[in-house]
């Protein structure tokens, strides 16, 4: 790949794949192990979840554009899923959109990232799951990793379908 060409993929918009590589990597330096695309127990599915060592679950929602996040009425139902919320943006996002109270400042952390790390920005509060929620949350991360796993070893398992 030549030198131009790779200045043009650096200038592209980010897409909400390219946030999710950057936000997995900052997670993952901060010993939480992550997944994107995960089912919740409503039948929602986070963009990003992520198990800390002491089985926190960290939900992350990644927004790319102002129209996308002000058009997401559901993203309130994912707060009973996890310890912690964060919105994430790509660099360059107006985040003053996210102070707003109907997007619950005191509640939700900021991560700004791109595609090859990502900052927190503003810390999410940490509002502890139940027990039992908690339970159920991670081995729904677990088997869902596990299935994901199989996929990837036996790509042709009909059984995956």
């Amino acid at each position: 790949m030549n030198a131009a060409h790779r200045q043009d993929l650096s200038d592209a918009p980010l897409v909400a794949g390219d946030v999710a590589r950057g936000v997995c990597r900052l997670l993952f330096h901060q010993d939480l192990m992550s997944m994107c695309e995960v089912p919740l127990g409503n039948g929602r599915r986070a963009d990003v979840v992520a198990l800390g060592p002491d089985g926190g679950v960290t939900l992350v929602e990644i927004k790319v554009s102002i129209a996308d996040l002000r058009g997401d009425l559901k993203w309130p139902e994912y707060l009973d899923y996890c310890d912690r919320y964060f919105w994430a943006v790509p660099a360059g996002f107006r985040i003053d959109d996210l102070e707003q109270d109907c997007f619950l400042p005191a509640r939700t952390g900021i991560i700004v990232a791109d595609r090859y790390g990502a900052a927190i920005i503003r810390e999410a509060a940490v509002n502890p799951l139940n027990a039992s929620r908690r339970k159920t949350e991670q081995l729904r991360f677990a088997r869902h990793a596990a299935r994901r796993l199989l996929g990837v070893r036996d790509p042709g398992f009909e059984g995956l379908l």
